[in-house]
């Protein structure tokens, strides 16, 4: 294999990986509405999913460490093609449950081995000095293209269905469970493993508990990955802010649910475009910035004046308020996008092989902790003070945390500081 041909494989299931979520995105919460649940049930069973994964994403990542990248991706796929299998069939509340549960334990799995699959196959093929920017850059974007794509497909697809065939809104899961077979086949077929040790079960057991807890000291103890891990804290209130209250602005804006859906659909993708778009250009932003700490603060800054800029338009109406609230979307995600490949690079500079999956679970369990402890209190705040609030508040703490950015280290593979021999009595 050579590094080519390894990224390309690795964007193939980066894309493949997505795609199914993008899918069934759009369509999720009308499929249950349409099939009797309530807001209070649905809102349990997305509960349910949230504490699967997190529930799960640092033991799974450990499980990626000792047994493999590849065994662990195929599993993922596996269950994912079952929980959308189900969703596309479910009629009762319990069944939408399950559901929650399947696709928990398929997102916790798929929680860092495709990256850590990409990065282990580099070092063995350029050794420990690869630049691993392009290549997760690509990733990244990659990524955001297939939630674009999914979301316009989940958006527009039940329209063409036609009718008395299949319930139209069932449609985007089932295409979802497709792609996810999709990638069942490519990471069997094309993704060979990078080298490790091949551990026994009783070796396995006992080592993801260690691996584990080495991933949790390295996410609290080491000084960089410490402010990275406090950044997806924050990313994650910052995106709860604009994907909780954004749908009802644009109802609201749009004049009927309906509407507002398809706006919401249109919007999104625009979003995952921006954030396709910011991830494909962070490794020029790093440059221009002069590393990627200063790259990724950058993204930060963008992020925040997009979420101020939706705070200050949050009273308009119209035509001018649906353009402000879509492009203030764009350029948010794009702002992140850059932020979150940068992050990506300095965390997988910072460990090694034997961690490299747990850390990066450990960053996406902060992410989902950030979303979890707002998703109540944004909303709230949101009924009682105004959405414009809501999002003034997530933008100051965006912008605050730009300083967890501030002279950050510059990182060797391996996780050794780059101290300038000037700034060595302040470092």
């Amino acid at each position: 294999m050579t590094p080519r041909s390894a990224l390309r494989r690795y964007l193939v299931v980066c894309f493949l990986s997505w795609l199914p979520t993008g899918l069934m995105m759009t369509t999720m919460i009308l499929l249950m509405t349409e099939r009797g649940l309530g807001l209070a049930e649905i809102g349990t069973a997305f509960t349910v999913f949230s504490v699967v994964t997190l529930s799960l994403e640092l033991p799974t990542g450990g499980l990626a460490d000792v047994v493999g990248r590849r065994v662990v991706l195929a599993v993922s796929a596996g269950f994912t093609v079952v929980a959308l299998t189900l969703m596309a069939m479910s009629t009762t509340f319990w069944m939408f449950v399950l559901t929650g549960v399947l696709k928990g334990v398929a997102r916790a799995l798929s929680s860092g081995p495709a990256t850590a699959w990409y990065v282990d196959t580099l070092h063995d093929l350029e050794g420990r000095d690869a630049d691993l920017r392009p290549g997760l850059s690509s990733g990244g974007a990659m990524e955001s293209a297939a939630l674009c794509l999914g979301v316009l497909a989940g958006g527009f697809v039940p329209l063409m269905v036609p009718p008395g065939t299949v319930e139209p809104l069932a449609v985007p899961p089932l295409l979802g469970a497709v792609a996810a077979a999709m990638l069942l086949a490519v990471v069997l077929l094309a993704l060979p493993e990078p080298s490790h040790r091949r551990a026994s079960l009783g070796e396995t057991l006992r080592a993801v508990p260690a691996t584990v807890l080495t991933g949790l000291r390295l996410a609290t103890g080491h000084g960089v990955l410490r402010r990275l891990t406090v950044y997806c804290l924050v990313a994650g209130v910052a995106l709860t802010a604009v994907e909780l209250l954004t749908p009802g602005r644009l109802a609201r804006l749009a004049g009927t649910a309906e509407l507002g859906s398809t706006a919401y659909a249109l919007v999104a993708a625009l979003g995952f475009a921006g954030s396709s778009a910011g991830s494909a250009i962070a490794p020029r932003a790093a440059r221009l910035a002069r590393g990627p700490a200063r790259g990724a603060a950058l993204g930060v800054v963008l992020a925040a004046l997009s979420l101020g800029a939706l705070a200050a338009t949050a009273e308009t109406g119209g035509p001018a308020g649906l353009a402000a609230a879509g492009a203030a979307y764009v350029v948010m995600y794009a702002g992140l996008g850059i932020t979150s490949m940068l992050s990506l690079e300095m965390t997988h500079r910072a460990v090694t092989a034997a961690e490299r999956t747990t850390v990066a679970s450990t960053s996406s369990l902060a992410l989902q902790a950030g979303g979890a402890m707002s998703n109540v209190g944004l909303g709230v705040l949101a009924t009682g003070a105004g959405t414009g609030v809501a999002w003034g508040l997530a933008a100051a703490l965006m912008a605050a945390s730009s300083l967890l950015f501030a002279r950050l280290p510059a990182l060797r593979p391996g996780g050794v500081a780059v101290v300038e021999p000037e700034r060595a009595a302040s470092a």
